[in-house]
């Protein structure tokens, strides 16, 4: 699926990044930990093609990404889902048009699209906030919100950065309860995250690899959880 060979990455004259190796396989599902600023969100940059690595390659699909062009690029993003910490919005929209965003986007039928959008919404809880626009959800609706419309395209990958960051605990069990069931699905999930309460909450219900940065490299932190 995704695949990162000897990549380093650097910011502002320093190495943020350095000979990180690490491969996402099709169905697999993993954590990445690491203190705050250490490139948790830098390296799911890295994955989908928002950052080019400074020195080694990223491939996706088999493609090495720093050979493709702005056409093939948008194509392969379509693959790759991304909840971003941010939950970016448009305020002025409703929700349910929110979350619709990439199917208009890629020019698909909205006609057709339409229980699809709305099986979508009701697997995430939002049915009776379609209308509702951003500023009047509540953090984890937003963060569901961002979920969806991350899936929308069925991607066959999902990154996820901090996705129960801004939540309480209840919200975050029901987040990681979603993305759980998109692995299920066959989807490979990466989720970056500093919640070490939400990892060993997972192992009863998923089979998961702990990736931890620490001094620029990436380790893998323990067993099969």
């Amino acid at each position: 699926m995704i695949e990162l060979e000897d990549v380093g990455y650097s910011y502002g004259g320093g190495e943020l990044l350095s000979n990180v190796s690490v491969k996402l396989a099709p169905g697999s599902f993993h954590f990445l930990t690491g203190p705050s600023g250490a490139g948790k969100t830098t390296l799911l940059k890295l994955c989908y093609g928002a950052l080019t690595p400074s020195s080694g390659r990223v491939l996706a699909f088999d493609a090495d990404m720093r050979g493709l062009d702005r056409d093939q690029m948008a194509l392969l993003r379509r693959r790759i889902g991304v909840v971003h910490q941010d939950c970016r919005f448009l305020d002025h929209l409703p929700v349910a048009d929110n979350i619709a965003l990439p199917l208009v986007v890629s020019g698909r039928d909205m006609l057709r699209e339409a229980e699809n959008l709305r099986e979508l919404m009701s697997w995430v809880g939002l049915s009776a906030r379609a209308d509702a626009r951003p500023p009047e959800l509540s953090g984890g609706e937003r963060q569901r919100a961002a979920l969806a419309r991350a899936v929308i395209m069925s991607p066959d990958v999902v990154l996820a950065d901090e996705p129960t960051g801004n939540v309480d605990w209840d919200m975050s069990t029901r987040l990681l309860h979603l993305l759980v069931e998109l692995n299920r699905m066959g989807k490979t999930v990466l989720i970056a995250t500093h919640d070490l309460s939400l990892i060993r909450a997972a192992k009863s219900q998923v089979q998961a690899r702990v990736l931890r940065i620490s001094n620029r490299r990436l380790q893998l932190a323990g067993a099969d959880l």
